[in-house]
């Protein structure tokens, strides 16, 4: 049986992460804060309510749609100039769909976000199921997000690989019960409790043998 593969996308497909926060940073500003490094640790991985709710502990902020809707004219300005996938990701899909391996994404953005990230980069047409964090109950650390995409390819969590780079998708992934592969592509993560850590993206690196 042909093992499932359900990528994060933040980090793991999309070279995306410095421009989010720099969207976040430029609306955050206006508020009398903004992002600092131990914060981003924290809620990379996390989803867009996670980190409105982080902020909003420290300085008023407007209600969540209108803040939402600001942050999101300031990621889709920042994502439509600049956006690009990993150098590594188109050929590794590749590789995956010649093989028949029914991919997945799993991530923590919202529906808006990742529908515009893998259109603009191309990557949509790899994927049989998107889910975004917004679809779930609950965003990583917590499952469900991966419970849902195994269950919406029709597979087993356990006999599925999940590819994170962030703490919390890793945990995420574990507690779904998946077989997890880490990209460690630069940051500051910890990826210990991954079952496979590696620099890039390759076939080999995700499909179980």
């Amino acid at each position: 049986m042909t093992t499932p593969v359900v990528f994060d996308c933040d980090g793991v497909l999309v070279d995306s992460e410095a421009l989010a926060w720099d969207a976040w940073r430029a609306v955050l500003t206006r508020y009398g804060t903004a992002p600092s490094d131990a914060d981003i640790d924290v809620l990379t991985g996390r989803t867009e309510a996670d980190a409105y709710d982080h902020f909003a502990r420290r300085v008023a902020l407007p209600r969540p749609r209108p803040f939402s809707e600001e942050l999101a004219i300031a990621i889709s300005r920042r994502f439509a100039a600049s956006l690009e996938a990993f150098e590594d990701v188109e050929d590794t899909l590749e590789a995956l769909v010649d093989r028949d391996v029914p991919l997945a994404v799993a991530s923590s953005s919202s529906r808006w976000r990742l529908a515009l990230s893998l259109s603009s980069t191309g990557l949509d047409r790899y994927f049989q199921v998107v889910v975004a964090g917004d679809e779930v109950d609950a965003g990583k650390p917590e499952p469900d997000v991966f419970l849902e995409a195994a269950r919406r390819l029709g597979f087993s969590p356990e006999d599925c690989v999940a590819v994170e780079d962030s703490a919390a998708g890793v945990t995420a992934a574990k507690r779904a019960g998946m077989f997890v592969v880490a990209v460690q592509r630069g940051g500051s993560a910890d990826l210990a409790a991954a079952d496979r850590v590696v620099p890039r993206l390759t076939p080999a690196s995700v499909v179980l043998e």
